[in-house]
């Protein structure tokens, strides 16, 4: 039941935007296409967004992943003139017209197999009609006649605005619908996700529908250009922040290459830190911090003259695990990794009620793992009690709850290693 009460946004909203492209190309079929140069035109450069589409990933404030081909497509939406004459395609086929450029351009991302591209175009549906609703069969009217130079243009700025946050009502609710992670969390990630290149997007969209009225379609691609290389920016920079991770990853496995604790524990470890993270609300840039340091949480065992038998840190007398803890903060502190991430590494054995979110996260899921892997048949159900008990001084109770509810939502006992 649960799973299909989560299923029904994803529904509605693939839903809404198959309609909507339907009875756009039926009307456009019907009546004929308007202006078939303009069209043609801004077709083309909606399909050449969306054949330089990107997975991009999240915590890098680019939730946008085909800039190009959304700013093409909301610059056609808002255009009321081409070179000074009037335009009369109407919101109809403003969705006709992106809907058909986005399917010519996703043909490889299809072919590939990238599961978002439904998403993708859902969103790009409904946020392209929502927007050309909203002007053009009020610019049809006249009723923007008297708008002109900064107001006009304030005009338009103000309804990118909306529709910068109906898509990210919308990216939101489709990530709800398909991971069961809280909507308000996914909410304002995607909100703050926005004022990174969302409003290039928007202020490009804006510019393009402004230039075309006054100078012609000669304008499309005189301002792609800047949208292409602030692309091509956050893609290397992307690479950039993967090449980091993967050094981490790497020197985290330092401490199972020499023994100090059993195979994939720290991915496993990490993989749950921040399910539980996402489950308490964490911000993006917090659930990176949380990452990094569930996955180095163990590197302090290096200086340990013996290791701990299957690495299990949370049997050990108070002042040792703090002590490991402290040589492994000055250890991160070593690499170059973010202070932050060292921070949470050396106080993961501080009090309880001391202690940040991240290092209380990180503590109970590392103490849930030894437990698990110690406990045979039995022993998720018989960890997860005794960090129940251990609420009193040991666990925050906040954690140890939302990891409960990770594991019974998602029919999970831990990651499995490989």
């Amino acid at each position: 039941m649960t799973r299909r009460r989560n299923l029904l946004p994803l529904t509605l909203i693939h839903t809404s935007a198959a309609l909507l492209a339907t009875t756009s190309l039926a009307l456009t079929l019907w009546t004929g296409l308007e202006e078939r140069g303009v069209a043609l035109a801004f077709g083309v450069l909606v399909a050449v967004g969306e054949l330089s589409r990107w997975n991009g990933t999240t915590g890098l404030g680019l939730r946008e992943t085909a800039p190009l081909g959304a700013a093409g497509a909301l610059s056609y939406a808002l255009l009321g003139a081409d070179a000074g004459q009037p335009t009369h395609h109407g919101a109809f086929q403003v969705v006709t017209v992106v809907v058909a450029a986005s399917l010519v351009g996703c043909v490889p991302h299809i072919a590939c197999g990238r599961s978002r591209t439904p998403d993708h175009l859902a969103r790009r549906v409904l946020t392209v009609g929502f927007a050309a609703v909203c002007f053009q069969p009020l610019y049809s009217q006249g009723v923007f006649g008297p708008w002109g130079g900064p107001a006009y243009a304030l005009l338009l700025l103000a309804l990118l605005s909306l529709t910068a946050l109906c898509d990210a009502v919308l990216a939101a609710a489709l990530a709800h619908s398909r991971t069961r992670w809280p909507f308000g969390p996914l909410l304002r990630d995607e909100l703050r996700g926005m004022l990174g290149i969302g409003s290039a997007v928007c202020a490009t969209g804006a510019v393009m529908a402004l230039a075309v009225a006054v100078v012609g379609l000669w304008a499309l691609p005189v301002f792609s250009v800047p949208l292409l290389l602030t692309q091509l920016s956050f893609r290397r920079y992307a690479a950039v922040r993967t090449t980091y991770r993967q050094t981490i990853t790497s020197l985290a496995r330092s401490t199972e290459i020499a023994g100090y604790t059993p195979a994939g524990h720290a991915r496993r470890v990490a993989a749950l830190c921040q399910a539980v993270g996402r489950d308490m609300g964490l911000s993006e840039p917090d659930l990176t911090v949380l990452e990094y340091a569930a996955l180095m949480h163990d590197i302090g065992q290096l200086s340990l003259v013996d290791p701990v038998p299957a690495g299990a840190t949370a049997v050990l007398p108070v002042a040792e695990q703090r002590r490991i803890a402290l040589l492994g903060g000055a250890v991160v502190r070593q690499t170059g990794v973010s202070p932050q991430v060292a921070a949470v590494v050396e106080r993961q054995a501080d009090p309880c009620r001391e202690q940040p979110v991240s290092a209380r996260i990180v503590r109970a899921v590392n103490a849930y793992e030894e437990k698990t892997r110690a406990g045979g048949p039995g022993g998720p159900l018989q960890a997860l009690e005794e960090l129940r008990l251990g609420t009193a001084g040991d666990y925050a109770p906040e954690v140890v709850e939302a990891l409960a509810r990770v594991l019974s939502r998602d029919c999970l006992t831990l990651p499995s290693v490989g």
